[in-house]
C-alpha cells in the first residue's frame, strides 16, 4: 500500500435549512481537492460521516460557475439539495463565484453530475437564501410492498406511493396527517433492504399541515446509506413536490416545509414550483467551522 503525507485543504461546515446553527443539516464542504480521486473523496466523506460532504472543483462546461462533487458517508449522489444550497453559500463567502444581477437577485449556475442547475440569491451572510432548481423529478415504476411494509402499516394519505427520480430516487409517501406522521418508527433495517434491491436512495414520508408556519411536514430515511434518519432534505422536498404537482394536490405554488425535529432540529424548506413546473428548493445557510483539513 502506499501513502502520501498529508495536504492541508481549506475547510467549511455548515448548517443548512437552519436560520441558526444546529437546527438544519450540517453539510463539509472541502475546496482545493482537485487531485482527490473518486476514492479518496469517498474515503473522506465515509470519515467526516456527515449526511453529504461536497468538493468543490473548476467547472468544466460553460456556462458553470463551479463544479461539486456530492458524496453520502457511502456513495457518491448526481444532486442532492441541501449539499447544493449550501456549498453555494460557502462558494460566495469565499469569493469564489460572482452572482449575475437578474432583477433583485443574484444568480449562479452549479455544475454537478445532473447537469447545469441555476440558483437564485438574494440577501447577505446569515440571511442569505439560496434556491436551487432541482432536476426534473420523474415517476419510475418500481413495486411498493416492501417499502411500504416497512411503515409499520401506518396510515396513508390521499395521494399513491411512487417512486421519484430527481437524481437520487426517493420513494414518496403521504401519511394521514402530521400526527401520524411525527410519531412514525419505521423499520429501518426491512427499509434499508427495499431501497438496495429497488436502487432508491430512502423513502420521503410527508403529510399536510393546517398551520400558518409551514404546508408540509416531512421526514426522510435512508438506512441503506448508513443514515437512519436525514435531519433535512432538499432533494426529498424537491421530489415530494414534483410528485405532488403531477397529481395536481400541491398546497399551493409556494409553500414551506418543517422536517427535524424527531431528530433534534428545525429546519424548513422554502419550496417554489414554477410556472414551467420546475422545483426550487431553498432556505437559509449559517457557517458553524471555517478553517484547514489535513488529509
Amino acid at each position: 500500500m502506499t501513502t502520501r503525507d498529508p495536504v492541508q485543504r481549506d475547510y467549511m461546515q455548515l448548517d443548512v435549512f437552519a436560520d441558526q446553527p444546529g437546527r438544519g443539516n450540517p453539510l463539509g464542504v472541502v475546496f482545493g481537492a482537485d487531485d482527490f480521486d473518486t476514492a479518496a473523496m469517498q474515503a473522506l466523506a465515509a470519515w467526516l460521516n456527515l449526511s453529504e460532504t461536497t468538493f468543490v472543483l473548476p467547472a468544466t462546461q460553460p456556462g458553470a460557475d463551479y463544479r461539486l462533487r456530492i458524496f453520502t458517508p457511502r456513495q457518491e449522489l448526481p444532486f442532492a439539495g441541501h449539499p447544493s444550497v449550501g456549498t453555494a453559500h460557502a462558494v460566495l463567502e469565499r469569493g469564489l463565484a460572482t452572482p449575475t444581477a437578474a432583477a433583485d437577485s443574484g444568480a449562479l449556475v452549479q455544475e454537478c453530475a445532473a447537469g447545469l442547475l441555476p440558483l437564485r440569491i438574494s440577501g447577505e451572510g446569515a440571511a442569505r437564501v439560496i434556491h436551487v432548481r432541482a432536476p426534473r423529478g420523474v415517476e419510475r415504476a418500481a413495486d411498493s410492498r416492501a417499502v411500504l411494509a416497512s411503515l409499520l402499516g401506518a396510515a396513508l394519505g390521499a395521494v399513491r406511493p411512487a417512486l421519484i427520480d430527481n437524481g437520487p430516487r426517493w420513494w414518496c409517501i403521504e401519511l394521514a396527517d402530521e400526527a401520524t406522521l411525527r410519531r412514525l418508527a419505521p423499520d429501518l433495517e426491512a427499509m434499508a433492504a427495499a431501497n438496495r434491491a429497488d436502487g432508491s436512495v430512502g423513502v420521503a414520508v410527508f403529510a399536510r399541515c393546517s398551520g400558518p408556519d409551514y404546508a408540509l411536514v416531512v421526514r426522510a430515511f435512508v438506512p441503506a446509506d448508513g443514515i437512519p434518519e436525514d435531519p433535512v432534505t432538499g432533494s426529498a422536498n424537491a421530489a415530494i413536490a414534483a410528485w405532488l404537482r403531477a397529481n395536481n394536490a400541491l398546497p399551493s405554488a409556494r409553500f414551506r416545509s418543517s422536517q427535524g425535529r424527531e431528530v433534534g432540529r428545525d429546519g424548513v424548506v422554502e419550496i417554489e414550483v414554477d410556472a414551467e413546473g420546475e422545483v426550487w428548493i431553498g432556505g437559509l445557510t449559517q457557517t458553524v467551522i471555517e478553517g484547514t483539513l489535513t488529509w
